[in-house]
């Protein structure tokens, strides 16, 4: 036994797909994929019935329930990784393990942290553009004059 009490290869390492959120996923996926399957069948019931769109839809409606499975194992894959990801992070006697190179075959670019550029202004504070300056007069006399036109300016 490791020392959080979870035995390795067992269904303790899977405790966290019955947290409340992940039963609430597993109750939806079994809705959904019941549901469709089940409209899927009608939908065939009803082709036999003489309706020939029907055809469609009964292949239609199992594509949707094996595409709401993807989803769900694709979810508790990704899940899985950061749960393990996490318990690496935490665990002390892991060693630092270089990354594999990228141009390495089957391999995933790694996700780094967000570069923070620090921005320079593009002019020094003492020159102003001439430009600038006419448009921040002409703010300046809008703003003392609050029932004047664009066309009352006298610059």
């Amino acid at each position: 036994m490791s020392e959080s009490g979870v035995v390795p290869g067992t269904l303790d390492t899977m405790r966290w797909l019955w947290t409340p959120a992940w039963i609430a996923r597993h109750v939806a996926m079994v809705v959904l994929v019941v549901g469709f399957l089940g409209l899927g069948w009608w939908q065939i019931s009803r082709a036999t019935a003489g309706n020939s769109l029907s055809w469609g839809y009964a292949v239609e409606w199992p594509v949707f329930a094996g595409f709401v499975v993807y989803v769900w194992w694709r979810e508790v894959k990704l899940a899985r990784r950061r749960a393990q990801g996490d318990a690496v992070a935490d665990s002390a006697e892991v060693p630092a393990v270089e990354p594999a190179p990228a141009d390495a075959a089957g391999s995933r670019p790694a996700v780094r942290r967000p570069v923070r550029v620090a921005r320079v202004p593009a002019a020094a504070a003492g020159a102003e553009d001439a430009d600038l300056a006419a448009y921040n007069r002409y703010l300046s006399w809008l703003n003392a004059n609050p029932g004047a036109r664009p066309g009352d300016y006298p610059g």
